[in-house]
């Protein structure tokens, strides 16, 4: 399989870290985000958004947005899963990635920046507080969540790390680079601390991908 991606995207992030946490290798291929690769005929050829990441399983099939990748190599690797089993505790899991998924990532997406800096003539401090107000309001959510949740243990989820840490350590990552304070999140930085300690994390870090670049 291979994996198209770009070292700093969300979504990629979130995908490599699920392969990451279920042990799958897989080829990666970057995307640069910067220079339009994305929106090239090759790459639009298997993913017509023209967004990252794109997963292309060994039979040429494409599966794109990070979701239905991260969905369809668990249901195709069910070894080390990254949803609970139960159908509540699994509704309770993809509601909380959903925060993240649906109400936070899309509104700092690089696409939506790049529109609110080019039309609107916004500074980077206006990106830096669309991001933040956005991020803000759902993370007070997922800590409302994480803290109702008294059998948790130390990740988002019966004691192990799953689908939500794919969604919830790329989205911090984020809200940093946007100056937010996430101090104010103890919760949500100790699932980070538990997942980031985790030996197997280290491959999906951005700053160790083969395109990263310095800050």
């Amino acid at each position: 399989m291979k994996l198209y991606g770009y070292w700093r995207s969300g979504t990629s992030y979130r995908t490599r870290l699920g392969l990451a946490l279920k042990g799958i290798e897989v080829e990666h291929i970057p995307v640069d985000l910067t220079t339009g690769a994305q929106k090239s005929p090759e790459y639009m050829a298997d993913n017509p958004q023209g967004l990252v990441p794109t997963l292309v399983l060994d039979d040429g099939t494409a599966i794109a947005q990070s979701g239905a990748i991260l969905e369809y190599l668990d249901e195709k690797f069910p070894a080390r899963p990254l949803l609970p089993a139960g159908v509540k505790a699994r509704a309770h899991v993809r509601q909380i990635c959903q925060i993240v998924g649906c109400d936070i990532h899309p509104l700092n997406n690089l696409r939506i920046l790049k529109h609110l800096k080019n039309e609107f003539d916004q500074p980077q401090s206006g990106v830096d507080d669309w991001a933040g107000r956005w991020i803000a309001e759902g993370f007070d959510a997922f800590e409302a969540l994480l803290g109702a949740d008294q059998g948790r243990g130390a990740f988002s989820f019966g004691g192990r790390p799953g689908m939500a840490e794919c969604y919830l350590i790329p989205q911090i990552y984020s809200a940093r680079r946007f100056n937010v304070d996430v101090a104010r999140w103890p919760l949500i930085l100790g699932v980070e601390e538990a997942t980031l300690a985790l030996p197997e994390v280290a491959a999906a870090l951005p700053e160790n991908q083969a395109d990263a670049k310095p800050s």
